[in-house]
């Protein structure tokens, strides 16, 4: 299954609030559909239901599709620690996370552009993957380039410093930001019980 590209916010009013995918709010309070609300309410949700919630809002935030989510959830069952923190882990060190969560593009979609565009570097080197894992101590600055560095100048002139996750540091003059720690799971920003997308795919694997 490929990449979402219809409306954002028709995605927003089904799941809930997904930072990662739109700054947008929508204007309507009901889920989409013909009967909207009411359908909704009427409507039992199944076991099998909630999770599969619980698993689109990984995907629809991260920008990922169902093969990559599929492979991170097995990388996540063979670590030590909680599969459910260790899989969140996974995708909120990936590079186009990381950018986002600078600053430096509106969304994940956006950041996920400006790396592969070549406008972003890791470490003194230019790295054109969005799924690039960022480890502690990793250096992401912007591209020295006037047309780089315009598009990001303008991007953080929306974005509030006061919010960025303590993970985290960014210099806003030098447009350098500094990985500090793995992220902790206190610091997601995305509203999720992870371990129901766990028991999501326990029967796939």
């Amino acid at each position: 299954m490929s990449r979402y590209r219809g409306p954002r916010l028709r995605i927003v009013r089904r799941l809930g609030e997904l930072p990662g995918l739109t700054r947008k709010n929508s204007k309507k309070d009901s889920p989409p559909g013909q009967h909207g609300l009411a359908a909704a309410n009427q409507k039992k949700r199944s076991q099998y239901s909630i999770r599969l919630r619980e698993k689109q809002k990984l995907r629809y935030n991260y920008g990922i599709t169902e093969r990559q989510l599929l492979n991170y959830v097995k990388k996540a069952k063979k670590s030590k620690s909680s599969t459910g923190e260790t899989l969140l882990k996974f995708l909120e060190m990936r590079l186009d996370n990381i950018v986002f969560r600078l600053g430096m593009a509106p969304t994940i979609m956006a950041a996920r552009q400006l790396i592969s565009h070549g406008h972003i570097v890791v470490n003194q080197n230019s790295v054109t993957i969005p799924s690039y894992q960022c480890q502690t101590k990793d250096i992401i600055q912007v591209k020295v380039s006037k047309t780089s560095r315009k598009m990001v100048e303008t991007n953080l002139e929306t974005f509030d410093l006061t919010y960025m996750p303590q993970h985290l540091s960014f210099n806003k003059e030098t447009l350098i930001g500094t990985v500090n720690e793995l992220v902790n799971r206190n610091w997601i920003a995305l509203q999720i019980n992870e371990l129901l997308v766990v028991e999501y795919y326990s029967r796939k694997l």
